[in-house]
């Protein structure tokens, strides 16, 4: 019996112990979450706080007035216009190509899902001296498109298809994933009742990634008004003309105008909060 008790004697200091264990990881946690929650403040918090402080520093009026400007409303309505053209071309590129990759096998696979990848590995302003060298008057195509009197560069155009280029693989990365993960036997179901191609699609296959459709569409969108380099490349960065409003932004520090600079800067930020809560929202809805 008393071997039986120096045998058992081990095993039950182990107790203890694991319990104590336990404390060491509790604290990393916590330690974790507080330097999460400080390098937040530090790097999301503090920066919009000064944005918005020397916004509204000189007051509601001079805010007002510095965003009233024709050319800084003429750069927030271009960079609205160039996120309602950019963002459905993208969502409907996106599920084409999701489509095609979860759902058929052919040769060049493999090769077409690191295509899609180009846009994020390339740097912005490479795409958009890329875009020049193309359609420029002295690029690969210019003397055609010059003899149809068709002008791309340093236009409105020139910011849509850059835009494309940089935000093409968000809503195609999104969903790649989830309808892997799905499978087709939903779509073959629907198929085997006597559903065609477009009803499968729109009653089956849509509502199952709706919320990455969304998701991807929101990330997209913000990528789309927060371009800079691509678009200072191909745009000519003509005030009241092709300025986006992360142009507009700079050419304001440029001329010394601090406030209208920060005005500007709050309305793309305001974007971006609102972008995030759209983000969180929509993560949240994947998640149930």
């Amino acid at each position: 019996m008393q071997n039986v008790t120096n045998l058992a004697a081990p095993f039950g200091s182990l107790k203890p112990s694991s319990r104590h264990g336990k404390k060491p990881v509790r604290l990393s946690q916590r330690l974790l979450v507080i330097s999460a929650i400080l390098l937040s403040i530090l790097l999301i918090g503090v920066p919009l706080l000064v944005i918005f402080t020397y916004a509204f520093r000189e007051g509601m009026t001079v805010y007002l007035t510095q965003i009233s400007q024709p050319a800084t409303l003429h750069a927030i309505w271009l960079t609205v216009l160039t996120a309602i053209v950019v963002v459905p071309i993208n969502m409907v590129f996106g599920i084409c190509v999701a489509w095609l990759v979860t759902r058929f096998r052919f040769p060049g696979r493999g090769l077409l899902i690191t295509f899609i990848e180009i846009p994020f590995s390339v740097s912005p302003i490479v795409a958009g001296v890329t875009y020049l060298f193309l359609y420029g008057s002295q690029g690969l195509l210019g003397p055609l498109l010059e003899n149809y009197d068709i002008k791309i560069m340093f236009t409105v155009p020139a910011i849509f298809l850059v835009s494309l280029f940089v935000t093409s693989p968000f809503v195609a990365r999104e969903l790649i994933p989830l309808m892997q993960a799905q499978g087709s036997e939903d779509e073959e179901a629907a198929i085997t009742l006597g559903a065609n191609g477009l009803q499968t699609f729109f009653y089956v296959t849509l509502p199952n990634i709706r919320w990455a459709l969304l998701y991807g569409a929101v990330l997209c969108n913000a990528r789309v008004m927060g371009e800079f380099g691509a678009v200072s490349v191909v745009s000519g960065a003509i005030r009241g003309q092709t300025n986006t409003l992360p142009l507009q932004i700079e050419l304001l520090f440029n001329d010394y105008n601090v406030t209208g600079a920060f005005a500007a800067s709050s309305t793309l930020a305001l974007i971006a909060v609102v972008t995030l809560v759209l983000k969180y929202l929509l993560e949240r809805k994947q998640l149930v």
